[in-house]
């Protein structure tokens, strides 16, 4: 899977369609495979984090009728985390686009999800970080 950092789009569409391909034969070992390898490297871009995902979509929707109850529920929430984690990434850059999208997730009287309340926490932190800078060094020229 380190080969989806490959800057060729024919080396990361090989990678994908190997995933895609072991996960026909065995789709709970590539699941937990490519589940623990985007956790080993949480730094992952997210270009390349995205087609780890999309091929675990693909290994989850050709073999829905196979899968463990336990390993649906794991792969929900991992994928939550993922896409969390990469609209925070987006929102370093495009954060009016991010905060757009976001924010049609909430409707008037029901609760949000849990993670669209961690995405907006991590995107104010995220981009929060760009922009901080010290109280002195707002203040005008003589004052602090």
């Amino acid at each position: 899977m380190d080969a989806t950092t490959d800057k060729d789009p024919l080396v990361q569409e090989q990678i994908y369609n190997a995933l895609c391909y072991l996960g026909e034969s065995e789709p709970e070992e590539i699941l937990h495979s490519c589940d623990e390898y985007l956790r080993q490297h949480d730094k992952l871009a997210y270009p390349h984090r995205v087609i780890i995902l999309k091929a675990m979509e693909t290994v989850v929707r050709n073999n829905i009728a196979n899968l463990d109850k336990s390993t649906a529920k794991e792969v929900i929430r991992d994928w939550q985390q993922a896409a969390s984690s990469v609209l925070v990434a987006v929102g370093q850059r495009f954060i009016n686009k991010v905060m757009e999208e976001v924010l049609t997730k909430f409707q008037p009287g029901i609760l949000p999800h849990y993670f669209i309340v961690q995405t907006f926490a991590k995107l104010s932190v995220s981009n929060g970080e760009l922009t901080a800078r010290p109280l002195h060094a707002r203040l005008p020229v003589g004052v602090g």
